[in-house]
C-alpha cells in the first residue's frame, strides 16, 4: 500500500514517516509534500496513492487545495480540540492527534483497512464537510487563554500576547507589557488555537503578527525578524516558509 504524507515540518513529517512503518512496515512512503504548491504540482503528475496523512494548516494555505480533487481517503493530523476531531471522525475521515504514537497511527491504520472493506464513498463530499467543520472551528476560536501563575488562575487576552517560545521542551509565552507565562500547551495545540494573526515562523516560535518590528534576509534565503518584546537568540525563518510567511505579514491569509 502506498502512502503520501503532506506536512510541512520536516521533523514532524520524518516522526510521522518512521511511526506508519514502525506500525506496518509492509506500507511505502511514496512523497512527503510540504506546501499546498508542491501538493497540486505532485498529484497531477504522479498516481494517487492508496491513503494520505495530512496536516491541515500548512504554510502557503489549506490542504484541502490539494486534496479537493481526489478520491483518496486521508487521515488527518492535527493539534485542534476534542469538539473538532469526533466531527472529523463523524464524516468518515479519520484522524490522529498530534503528538501522535505508534498506538494512535495503528487505531488509524485499521479504521482505514475496514472502512475499504467496505463503500469509501464519496471522498470530495466528506472533504468538503470537513473544510466547513474547520472554517467554524476557526471562527470559533477563543479570544483568551487560561493561565495558571502560582495559585491563580485568570484569563489572559489572546491579542496581548507577543509571541510563544519553546525551550527546554516547555512553551512560554511573552506578553506585550513584556510579562512571561507558561500556557501548559504545546506549539501545535496553539497554533490551532490563537487565529491567524499568530504565524509559526520555526519549530520554536508562535509570534505574533503585531510583535514583528521587521524582517531581514539572510544567507541562504532565510529570513531573520526583529521582534518588540524580548527574546534570547535570532529568530529565523526557512526560505521554504518566507514566501508564506510574507504574504501572513501583509494580512493576505
Amino acid at each position: 500500500m502506498n502512502i503520501v504524507i503532506i506536512e510541512d515540518e520536516w521533523l514532524t513529517a520524518d516522526d510521522l514517516m518512521q511511526t506508519i512503518q514502525e506500525a506496518d512496515p509492509s506500507l511505502a512512503i511514496t512523497a512527503i509534500i510540504k506546501s499546498v504548491d508542491e501538493g497540486v504540482r505532485w498529484f497531477g503528475s504522479n498516481p494517487a496513492p492508496d491513503l494520505i496523512f495530512s496536516d491541515i494548516q500548512l504554510g502557503d494555505g489549506l490542504s484541502f487545495e490539494i486534496l479537493a480533487g481526489q478520491q483518496v481517503p486521508v487521515i488527518f493530523c492535527t493539534a485542534y480540540d476534542e469538539y473538532a476531531l469526533h466531527a472529523f471522525n463523524a464524516n468518515g475521515i479519520d484522524y490522529i492527534l498530534k503528538p501522535f504514537t505508534k498506538e494512535s497511527v495503528s487505531r488509524a491504520l485499521a479504521k482505514y483497512k475496514n472502512l475499504t472493506r467496505g463503500k469509501v464513498g464519496d471522498i470530495s463530499t466528506q472533504y468538503e464537510s470537513v473544510r466547513r467543520l474547520f472554517s467554524d472551528v476557526r471562527a470559533a476560536r477563543p479570544s483568551s487563554l487560561l493561565i495558571h501563575f502560582k495559585d491563580t488562575i485568570f484569563p489572559l487576552k489572546i491579542a496581548d500576547i507577543a509571541l510563544f517560545r519553546l525551550e527546554h521542551g516547555i512553551v512560554h509565552l511573552t506578553t506585550f507589557e513584556k510579562k512571561i507565562y507558561y500556557p501548559g500547551k504545546s506549539l501545535d495545540e496553539l497554533e490551532g488555537v490563537v487565529g491567524d494573526d499568530f504565524f509559526r515562523v520555526n519549530r520554536q516560535y508562535l509570534v505574533n503578527r503585531s510583535a514583528i518590528v521587521n524582517a531581514s534576509s539572510i544567507l541562504s534565503r532565510k529570513l531573520s525578524i526583529s521582534v518588540n518584546v524580548p527574546v534570547s537568540e535570532t529568530v529565523t525563518i526557512s526560505k521554504e516558509k518566507a514566501p508564506a510567511f510574507l504574504k501572513w505579514l501583509t494580512g493576505a491569509v
